[in-house]
């Protein structure tokens, strides 16, 4: 029993540190990633930039941009309603860039983690991160690993996943309960403690799911996130709640993501000749974290994974007829980037069927905001179809549709990964259920002949 809670300890810190798991199929014993992949991140950023400057004039752009910065991004606020489709994607573009530029300067060894992190940041600045609310967060982080002696490139994941809780530093200082000079220290300091404690919290709660969830970090900073939220409740400093929701853009928007998925799937094979050989590989295997399909499949079969993934999940909102906008793209990135290291359409399709079929059985539609977030987000349980079958998915996806929407109020809308949070929830009660089942249906073991 120790020797396999010191594997499952090794493994949730290699998650977190950005490493693949220690096995021989999927290790190598260099760097699973080269520059390639930090490069195709900061070309979908520098695309994000082009295209602000595209539907927007300059002026527009930078003046969005402004607004973007001093709101309140309490769940759901939606920069595109904000600071318009020029200003979000100039956000988005710059938030990444600046992310890219973090990795790069204190030589992070890249891996899956690093692009997952990296789309997961340019889809949440169109409705949460901003070049303002992040880095309080990634410097709480930083300090933890200063206080451990760590190179901080050891922890640079958490760092920028941990950014789920940018919301709090916004919506303290912004607070209009608080005089500045009272808000900006208590952003600060609430922002550089979330951000110092998340590191060793994530590697432990890594073990509740089992890998089972994804987005380990909307888990962790949903637990950190309630606990601050609660402690400011009794205080009497109550989160607004926001909602901020645009319609309209589907068109534009929808034009630009099939360049863009495109552009990742004839990249992808024009990178390696042998990519369908690796994807059959990306489709046989579970996702279960950590997993890294660079490592294990390479670049060229990830890109195409990356690619058709997001196809998939602009499919699926286009063909229930939902709006497409800021919180949206931020659900499809969210799809897209972990399609380097844990989902494929094999795995997470049931997740959004069992979703839609969510929205029949119960009180409201498919295309409400909460229940596509719910089907796009609620994709990090992919690895539960892939693990156990197309059936158990339909029954995560069925689960999480009702647990998404009740798990905001906990942290007030502070914790921009609330799918995450309540996929945890889901993960850690019905995968030993269904192992329970499955040991009870397994045959009997044959004792030794006479």
């Amino acid at each position: 029993m120790s020797a396999i809670l010191r594997r499952m300890r090794q493994a949730a810190a290699q998650r977190f540190s950005g490493s693949p798991p220690s096995s021989p199929a999927t290790a190598p014993s260099a760097p699973t990633t080269d520059g390639r992949a930090l490069l195709v991140a900061a070309l979908g950023a520098a695309a994000f930039m082009a295209f602000a400057f595209m539907v927007d004039p300059a002026g527009d752009v930078l003046a969005g941009f402004v607004r973007i910065l001093l709101v309140r991004d309490t769940l759901i606020t939606d920069y595109i309603g904000v600071g318009g489709i020029g200003g979000a994607f100039f956000n988005a573009g710059l938030t990444t860039l600046l992310s890219i530029a973090c990795y790069y300067l204190c030589g992070a060894r890249l891996s899956a983690a690093t692009v997952a992190c990296l789309f997961l940041m340019l889809g949440f600045s169109l409705f949460g991160k901003n070049v303002l609310n992040i880095w309080c967060t990634v410097a709480g982080v930083y300090l933890y690993a200063r206080f451990r002696g760590d190179p901080f490139s050891v922890h640079i994941n958490t760092a920028f996943f941990g950014a789920a809780l940018a919301p709090m530093f916004s919506e303290i200082l912004f607070s209009t309960a608080l005089s500045l000079p009272v808000s900006l220290p208590l952003a600060v300091a609430t922002s550089l403690v979330s951000g110092f404690v998340l590191p060793p919290v994530a590697a432990h709660l890594f073990r509740t799911h089992m890998g089972y969830n994804l987005y380990n970090m909307g888990f962790v900073a949903g637990i950190v996130g309630t606990l601050i939220v609660a402690i400011y409740k009794s205080y009497g400093f109550v989160p607004a709640p926001v909602m901020i929701w645009t319609s309209g853009n589907t068109l534009v928007l929808g034009s630009f993501l099939v360049v863009g998925f495109g552009a990742l799937i004839m990249g992808g094979i024009l990178l390696d000749r042998r990519w369908l050989v690796g994807f059959k590989t990306i489709l046989a295997s579970s996702g279960q974290a950590p997993t890294d399909f660079i490592a294990l499949a390479g670049l060229g079969a990830t890109l195409v994974n990356m690619g058709l993934s997001g196809l998939v999940g602009l499919g699926y909102i286009l063909l229930i007829g939902a709006d497409l906008n800021g919180p949206v793209i931020g659900g499809i990135f969210a799809i897209v980037g972990f399609a380097a290291m844990g989902k494929h359409p094999g795995n997470f399709t049931p997740i959004i069927i069992g979703v839609f079929l969510g929205s029949l059985a119960k009180p409201w539609n498919a295309n409400d905001p909460a229940i596509v977030l719910a089907a796009l987000f609620g994709t990090t349980l992919a690895p539960i179809a892939g693990r156990f079958g197309w059936h158990w998915g339909l029954a995560a996806g069925f689960l999480h549709s009702s647990a998404a929407l009740a798990v905001g109020a906990l942290h007030g809308g502070l914790n921009l990964y609330n799918n995450g949070f309540a996929a945890g929830i889901v993960a850690a009660v019905l995968v030993p259920i269904i192992l329970a089942i499955r040991e009870r249906q397994a045959p009997p073991q044959s004792g030794p002949a006479p």
